[in-house]
């Protein structure tokens, strides 16, 4: 059975300026169970971590800032939500539904969280509304539980992932690979183990084409006994945040590629939603849905 973390905390915290991009994580789930591509057993609601879990990845000082809300100013400006304990509640919550679904993806060959794909946050500091790295804190989770060695991190957001590519930098036992625009932020990249920085207005055929020329030999060079996969869909062209020219049929085949060596390799994955930022809610809900689609497809 597919298992998908969500939790009413998703969706109700932010301030009135950032409700309508926030609306996904009510609207999707609705949707989900409404055309019938999941049911409620499908769906399990996350907890607060053990902080040790986190506190594998993150610095012990800027946990338990954040946890206490001690951030700096200007620190806290960079991360881009004021500061609350909800806020906080939220981010830890996240990342045990990927640590969570890590479990269920090693059971059933693959799990979702509605969230997740905090990607931005570094080991000692948060940016661009990303707190605490929920794929980075679930690759530490697995192999310090020894059911995980060698871990590959697919992230095809947009935007590099940054703060992912900082906290793995000297980890040969986890890989990053981030494919993204080149001239979306963050504008001073990081270096992940491998980065594919697409040109502006990139659409449907080169980016697929990209994607499957490298992804095969990336599997064989690797090798990993479990993958990361940070889905968002603002790699289209609809995308108020994003550069790239991608249709909602071409972001469901990149999907379906990647889901697909998921399946073919016998490895599990983990998928975190990441980010969307369509003008048209419905936009970003269908294009979101389709990797729930595909997951139900391919592996039940």
């Amino acid at each position: 059975m597919l298992k998908i973390a969500n939790h009413p905390i998703y969706r109700h915290f932010l301030p009135d300026g950032h409700r309508f991009p926030m609306l996904k994580y009510d609207l999707l789930p609705q949707q989900l169970l409404y055309e019938g591509t999941c049911e409620p057993d499908n769906f399990f609601e996350p907890d607060i971590p053990n902080d040790k879990h986190i506190l594998a990845v993150h610095d012990p000082e800027y946990f338990y800032d954040l946890v206490n809300l001690k951030i700096k100013p200007k620190a806290a400006r960079k991360i881009g939500f004021p500061l609350s304990e909800d806020l906080i509640e939220r981010e830890r919550i996240i990342a045990d539904g990927t640590i969570k679904g890590c479990e269920f993806a090693l059971t059933h060959g693959i799990a979702m969280n509605i969230a997740g794909g905090t990607h931005h946050a570094f080991t000692n500091r948060g940016e661009a509304f990303c707190m605490l790295n929920d794929q980075a804190i679930g690759a530490r989770y697995l192999q310090q539980q020894g059911l995980a060695q060698k871990i590959l991190i697919i992230d095809l957001d947009v935007h590099q992932g940054n703060g992912t590519a900082e906290i793995f930098a000297n980890d040969p036992s986890v890989f990053t690979f981030s494919m993204h625009g080149a001239s979306n932020y963050p504008f001073k990249k990081e270096q992940s183990d491998l980065d594919i920085a697409l040109a502006r207005n990139t659409g449907d055929i080169e980016y697929l084409n990209t994607l499957q020329g490298v992804l095969p030999e990336l599997i064989k060079r690797v090798q990993p006994d479990f993958l990361f996969y940070l889905c968002g869909v603002d790699i289209l062209t609809s995308d108020k945040l994003g550069t790239l020219g991608m249709s909602i049929d071409g972001c469901k085949q990149r999907d379906r590629i990647v889901l697909e060596v998921c399946k073919e390799n016998n490895i599990p994955v983990q998928c975190s939603m990441g980010g969307g930022y369509s003008k048209d809610i419905k936009v970003i809900v269908e294009a979101h849905a389709n990797t729930y689609r595909i997951a139900q497809d391919l592996f039940f």
